[in-house]
């Protein structure tokens, strides 16, 4: 049975992580650096590191902050924002990034995913997925959710993978920060169309809506969440070992 991976997302903005509510309202919550080590310690399988705002401002992500936080942690690091090159993925993965994660620049250039696949192998590159309904369908948004695209989401993240992503993280703008649950209904279209690990994102309001997902949809490979870690709502360990009660292979 494939263990279940839990994973802290820290949204960076300004060089201090915040959050907010369907991708707004943004509010402040701590250090990057401190949060990461933290997160490091407390039993994280993966950190995922998003410099939010560097594609709507058109800028390189942070790499200061970014090389800081790696020196600090001792789990796989997945990190994106502003990746629109070759370019962007080496210069990142210099930083002591894993997994470089791409959305608006796989938008703008299609191409990237292949070329970065061919360069540093599929399992290096992660496709990022904003995703919200309009009009009855999954519809892919850009610039960190305030584009959109005109795409179809689920037929865009089948392209991806064909063209090389080893991993897909799915994030609802629907349920983003909402804490009623994730999107089951979108995450299971997604998992019903591809067989590369997909990472859930956007929902999580307790303990009990990560079971409910791997429960859901038990080839799912991982849960994403901000807010309820950060403000201390759900402990990593406590998490995990509820997991471990309800049968769903975790990693204490």
């Amino acid at each position: 049975m494939i263990t279940k991976r839990i994973i802290p997302c820290l949204d960076v903005k300004n060089g201090r992580v915040v959050k907010g509510v369907q991708f707004e309202g943004l509010s402040d919550v701590s250090s990057p650096v401190a949060l990461a080590e933290y997160y490091s310690n407390a039993g994280a399988d993966e950190l995922v590191f998003y410099d939010i705002t560097a594609s709507f401002e058109q800028r390189q992500l942070f790499t200061d902050i970014l090389t800081e936080v790696a020196s600090k942690i001792f789990i796989p690091l997945t990190v994106g924002g502003g990746i629109n090159t070759v370019d962007d993925f080496d210069r990142v993965l210099k930083c002591g990034a894993d997994k470089v994660s791409v959305n608006s620049g796989a938008i703008k250039n299609p191409d990237l995913i292949k070329e970065a696949a061919l360069k540093y192998g599929d399992q290096c590159v992660v496709l990022s997925c904003d995703i919200k309904r309009v009009d009855g369908e999954f519809r892919l948004f850009a610039k960190g959710g305030r584009e959109d695209t005109g795409i179809n989401a689920i037929e865009w993240i089948k392209k991806g993978v064909s063209n090389g992503a080893g991993e897909i993280v799915v994030n609802s703008i629907d349920t983003d920060g909402v804490k009623n649950g994730f999107d089951i209904e979108m995450l299971k279209a997604v998992c019903d169309v591809v067989n590369v690990p997909v990472i859930a994102s956007g929902g999580a309001g307790c303990s009990e809506d990560f079971i409910e997902l791997f429960n859901e949809i038990p080839t799912i490979d991982a849960g994403l969440a901000a807010s309820i870690f950060h403000f201390g709502e759900v402990k990593i360990k406590d998490l995990k070992l509820l997991l471990k009660e309800n049968k769903i292979n975790v990693r204490l």
